[in-house]
């Protein structure tokens, strides 16, 4: 099972690196982004799960309705992007399911920070998908985790894919500077092997984001745009002409807990 996931929320990124954007330039470009995924998964009928701060789900209410009512699955990216409680855990999961009359039972971490397991599964989350198990220098050292899925109390742990040989990370940043031919053979490798492929990306990826003023380096916005609209439709279109089957978080814990 391939299971497509977008950690949607405020486009901050360009703070990261002392660039300028307004509260408002950033929601309308994941929103662009947004549709433009919604788009690409309707031509091809493939399911997702995405995992929303309730900051970016507030001001998208009709995407969220939209994405829904699509059958794509709704799951908890924390309140906001860049300021984390762990109350949070809870309140956002609360809100989402209070906003949009769904049932919210994942959580993905704001930049797959860590976060007390505990906390996580007294917030009546029943998945998180918060770990990438490889090495990333400056970010974290997950080498000694799990590639695979596992059991964390009454949590089922799923980490991002990473291949089976050598823990090259299939996250968002190697679809973009990656040959598109190596990647699918990541991929092709870590589904023969774990039967399932775990990816995400943002839909800001989607969209313009090429703009001197957020002095983002070159490597996070290499294939950007309608560059990456292409190239995801294309590995989207490879993964149905291989007979993989698409689905939400929920469905493939139903599966691998049955």
């Amino acid at each position: 099972m391939v299971l497509l996931s977008f950690d949607i929320e405020e486009f901050d990124m360009p703070l990261e690196y002392k660039g300028e954007i307004s509260f408002e330039k950033q929601l309308s470009i994941s929103q662009t982004g947004l549709k433009r995924i919604l788009d690409i998964l309707k031509k091809y009928n493939a399911k997702a799960t995405f995992f929303s701060t309730v900051v970016f789900a507030e001001n998208s209410k009709n995407l969220i309705e939209r994405l829904l009512s699509e059958g794509h699955e709704l799951a908890s990216h924390t309140w906001f992007h860049s300021d984390f409680q762990e109350n949070h855990l809870k309140e956002s999961k609360d809100k989402l399911e209070e906003l949009f009359s769904t049932k919210v039972t994942g959580l993905r971490m704001p930049r797959m920070m860590p976060v007390s397991k505990n906390a996580v599964e007294d917030a009546g989350y029943s998945y998180n998908s918060s770990i990438n198990p490889t090495f990333l220098p400056g970010r974290y050292n997950n080498l000694k985790v799990s590639r695979i899925y596992f059991k964390e109390g009454k949590v089922t742990q799923i980490p991002a894919s990473v291949s089976p040989n050598f823990r090259i990370p299939l996250f968002w940043l190697s679809f973009h500077n990656f040959p598109l031919s190596f990647y699918k053979k990541l991929a092709a490798d870590t589904l023969k092997k774990d039967n399932y492929l775990n990816i995400y990306f943002h839909p800001w990826e989607f969209a313009e984001i090429k703009d001197k003023a957020f002095k983002l380096p070159g490597f996070t916005v290499k294939n950007s745009g309608n560059e990456m609209v292409e190239r995801f439709e294309k590995f989207v279109s490879w993964l149905k002409d291989k007979n993989y089957s698409f689905g939400t978080f929920q469905e493939f814990q139903k599966q691998i807990e049955s």
